[in-house]
């Protein structure tokens, strides 16, 4: 079997018992609380490590995360235990991975900028394809400007969002809030310091 480049490396990071980019939820998305209910399904999308999927199963939301390594697969199961949760962590390749129909309340993807296009427009496709009617998409990255801050994040500009970007990607939904900002955050060692973030929410129409 061919070696994959990719995976190695992302296995590499997230070996050892550090959790590369802690265990604290995302600010982004730990703000959104009040648009979540008990019992919602959702999808956390290139989970890593679980920190962000374990804290929306603390809000009593069913969870169902994937990410393609499977040393953060291991990891984020262990957070869950330690949580005293049960989450669904799926280890699979998102360009491969059967995504399935909607079926979905809230499907969450902070710094998945592991991709340029085509292969982000595909994976935003799915991410609005699975969820039911009037359900959320909740989405943080980073922007061109936090290749200055050289913080976290990929090196490639074409990775990163702008707001033109992405109000035309999810232009078919509901856009709740979109904001671009600059903002110290601590998450692990991998994200730390000053960046240059841009946050997204949107709702998937009702018919």
């Amino acid at each position: 079997m061919a070696s994959n480049p990719q995976l190695e490396q992302w296995n590499s990071r997230f070996a050892g018992e550090e959790y590369f980019f802690g265990t604290e939820p995302n600010i982004f998305l730990a703000a959104q609380r009040d648009l979540l209910k008990p019992g919602q399904k959702a999808l956390a999308v290139a989970d890593g490590e679980g920190r962000n999927g374990v804290w929306l199963a603390r809000q009593g939301l069913q969870v169902h995360a994937v990410d393609f390594s499977p040393v953060a697969v291991e990891k984020a199961r262990r957070l869950a235990a330690r949580y005293g949760v049960t989450t669904t962590v799926e280890c699979a390749d998102l360009m491969t991975w059967d995504w399935g129909a909607p079926r979905f309340d809230v499907v969450v993807g902070i710094f998945i900028q592991f991709v340029g296009p085509p292969a982000r427009d595909e994976i935003f496709r799915h991410m609005k394809n699975v969820l039911l009617p009037g359900g959320l998409i909740m989405l943080e990255g980073y922007r061109p400007k936090q290749l200055e801050y050289k913080t976290g994040g990929p090196p490639q500009v074409e990775n990163l969002y702008t707001a033109a970007q992405l109000r035309d990607a999810f232009s078919d939904m509901e856009i709740l809030h979109l904001a671009e900002y600059d903002a110290v955050i601590s998450e692990g060692s991998r994200h730390s310091g000053m960046s240059a973030l841009i946050d997204l929410v949107a709702r998937k129409p009702t018919q």
